[in-house]
């Protein structure tokens, strides 16, 4: 019942901000090769853990939802540019992040970071040398990789993660860092890699990223997040998506 009450009393809350800007249109960029949270299915469209969870999102506040997918590189330009109003992308929180826009609630918690590479092959990460070692662009696990281990090994940026994929299968990577998230339904999949070294923590949780002045969205989104964690739909799409949790509903 404590869970009921607070459930509708926030639920309040949203639909009583929103109700002067009901009608409008959430146009929410996405990268749509990040999966289980957002890819293509194989009618080409949208689909995945946040273009639900955006769509959830939006039906709470009574906005229209329209995605934009966008490469992850020029991911935060273009938010900032105005080409969509919202990021939804995997997109870990950051302080170097916060410095250009602002982070909503947090919708999944803190994902580690996990190398892997091919099957059986062993690494000592305490003297890393001579190796190959490939990340995505722009991301944290780029920017570790290349502090950890730039000086002694060759980083090598993709700007799509399946690129990275294919090069490690390929031979062309001797070792890739990645969101476990990310990696554990492949390694599960594929019976030629797995995961080596232990989990490292990077950043904070997943959250959406919005321009820096729109404070007024940025509260009506927090508001529709702690109403669909309470209620039990974060928890839902995350058990559907990646197999985890609960870790929000009380």
């Amino acid at each position: 019942m404590r869970k009921l009450l607070t459930t509708m009393a926030v639920a309040a809350v949203v639909a009583s901000s929103m109700s002067a800007q009901a009608g409008n249109t959430l146009r929410i960029g996405t990268e749509g090769a990040y999966a289980p949270w957002n890819y293509l299915d194989d009618d080409g469209k949208l689909a995945g853990y946040e273009i639900d969870l955006g769509n959830a999102i939006c039906e709470k506040i009574s906005y229209k939802c329209e995605f934009v997918q966008n490469e992850w590189d020029s991911i935060i330009p273009n938010l900032i540019a105005g080409n969509y109003d919202a990021i939804m992308a995997g997109m870990s929180v950051t302080d170097e992040r916060k410095e250009t826009i602002n982070f909503t609630a947090e919708y999944f918690p803190p994902d580690p970071s996990r190398f892997a590479a091919a099957k059986d092959m062993e690494f000592d990460f305490a003297n890393l040398k001579g190796k190959k070692i490939g990340v995505q662009g722009a991301t944290i696990q780029a920017d570790y990789v290349n502090e950890t281990f730039g000086a002694d090994n060759d980083v090598l940026s993709y700007e799509n993660p399946d690129q990275s994929i294919a090069d490690l299968i390929g031979g062309n990577v001797d070792i890739l860092m990645a969101d476990a998230s990310f990696l554990e339904p492949v390694v599960n999949a594929l019976g030629s890699i797995s995961f080596v070294g232990e989990p490292v923590a990077i950043g904070g949780g997943v959250a959406a990223g919005l321009r820096q002045k729109d404070t007024e969205l940025l509260k009506a989104i927090d508001d529709a997040i702690v109403v669909l964690k309470a209620d039990g739909t974060v928890d839902k799409l995350i058990k559907q998506y990646f197999d985890k949790g609960p870790f929000f509903a009380q």
